[in-house]
């Protein structure tokens, strides 16, 4: 019999009770609502609401719940409507009356809610080390490779030449900015629902702010009706869980080019690779690509919810069900692909020449020639002028600005002289971009520094 069976004649048809059923997936919080529990249980004792002896049955009658389904000697029963009835009627089995008293001064609204912030706050806490393993990883690599020289592009087009600690520490930024926002999450996300009961409250003298100590929130929310009826929380990891993904998509979209034997930039580690069932000569970027393509289901998650909740009335509905579903997969998904992407770029192998090479076509040093003219006083346009007059003369002859003779630079300006091979040369074009977040060693030295300090925060 359903605990709130006393108001209706009939039983559930079953169809009804498997539609409206969520254990299937919310009993991942089994251990959130048992804490919720004997946090509510002692303020109820310390509140004078139930007797003392009955907040120790309750605690030791959870305790014991806990441990039996911890040693897989108690098993879910799928037949129950959500987790939270189950643990309920499982330790009122156990206990008796003393269990019928857990649930005063509250509602399945207000345990919902406090069981999910509990259980986000617990992800978040696992997903950023994940986040931050990445970030090292990415300092580690870049450290390797600050003085090689690769291509840096503009619409897929090679535009000037940048080191691939450089391009690494792009995304470290990227990266950084995901951690804030996850700890953003986490802060508005810290604060107890529990006590709102249904929607209005409750006449019992209960003391929200103890509960919310016990179980480790900065404060109860401010608002019954909003306490039951919030999931900005959910929205935000949400968001903040997308964003992270395209960022791993947009990084992932690189990989899968550069082991591409166009580019050949990198080699993926064999264990980070898959082959085909067909040509025994392929190596794909597999991981790479489901990345990428779990970054759209992560999108969905985001969409269902927002979309979900854009016509829900004050306070709970039941459509608010949906919220786990969504908000489990997109966790689920962001660390499977953390806890297999940050290896593939631990051990991806940089093809240092292959980068070097392409860098030294197409005149990615073409805006330093712009400014050696212009350093030498001639207005910044005529040397943007003169120097794609230089590049056209190149793509004639089939020669790049370094091996272009000097008498075709002199023939479309005088000020060029000798010098002009130095002022253009790859090495040149990076050391000199000293400016604050530059590609020159110095600087990616520093953005390395910077990311390993945030790191040690």
């Amino acid at each position: 019999m359903k605990m709130w069976a006393g108001r209706f004649q009939k039983e559930e048809d079953k169809r009804v009770n498997d539609f409206n059923s969520s254990i299937s997936f919310d009993m991942r919080m089994y251990k959130q609502d048992i804490a919720g529990s004997c946090a509510h249980a002692e303020m109820l004792g310390k509140c004078g609401i139930i007797p003392q002896e009955g907040v120790k049955k309750i605690h030791d009658g959870l305790q014991s719940v806990l441990n039996d389904i911890e040693n897989g000697s108690l098993e879910f029963d799928m037949e129950a409507e959500d987790i939270h009835m189950f643990i309920e009627a499982e330790l009122t089995a156990r206990i008796g009356d003393a269990g019928k008293r857990l649930h005063t001064a509250r509602s399945r609204n207000d345990q919902v809610a406090l069981d999910i912030r509990m259980y986000l706050k617990d992800e978040i806490n696992s997903i950023m080390p994940l986040v931050k393993e990445l970030l090292g990883v990415l300092c580690d690599k870049a450290s390797q490779h600050t003085n090689t020289v690769m291509p840096g592009y503009t619409h897929l087009q090679r535009a000037q030449p940048v080191t691939f600690a450089h391009h690494l520490m792009a995304y470290a930024q990227m990266f950084m900015r995901d951690i804030g926002r996850l700890e953003d999450t986490f802060d508005r996300m810290n604060e107890l629902p529990l006590g709102s009961c249904a929607l209005a409250g409750t006449t019992y003298p209960i003391d929200r702010f103890m509960t919310s100590e016990l179980l480790g929130f900065k404060k109860p929310t401010s608002n019954s009706l909003d306490g039951v009826s919030d999931r900005d929380f959910c929205l935000e990891l949400l968001s903040a869980l997308s964003i992270l993904m395209m960022h791993m998509s947009r990084f992932s979209e690189e990989i899968i080019a550069w082991c591409s034997w166009e580019f050949k930039f990198i080699e993926l580690d064999d264990a980070f690779a898959t082959g085909s069932s067909i040509m025994p000569q392929k190596k794909n970027p597999d991981i790479a690509e489901l990345v990428r393509g779990k970054t759209g289901r992560v999108y969905g998650d985001l969409m269902n919810s927002l979309t979900m909740l854009k016509g829900i009335s004050l306070a709970y509905n039941k459509d608010m069900q949906e919220d786990k579903e969504a908000v489990f997969d997109a966790v689920d998904t962001v660390k499977m692909c953390l806890t297999t992407f940050i290896p593939m770029i631990d051990t991806m192998k940089v093809l240092k020449d292959n980068m070097r090479n392409a860098a030294a076509k197409g005149f990615i040093n073409a805006t330093d020639c712009a400014d050696y003219l212009t350093k030498k006083g001639v207005p910044f346009r005529d040397a943007y002028k003169i120097t794609g007059e230089l590049v056209a003369v190149c793509i004639e002859k089939n020669l790049t600005l370094e091996t272009l003779p000097i008498s075709d630079y002199k023939s479309k300006s005088d000020v060029f002289e000798g010098d002009i091979y130095s002022a253009i040369s790859l090495e040149t074009c990076v050391n000199a971009r000293t400016s604050y977040g530059g590609p020159a060693p110095e600087c990616t030295s520093k953005q390395i520094e910077e990311v390993r300090e945030f790191l040690k925060k």
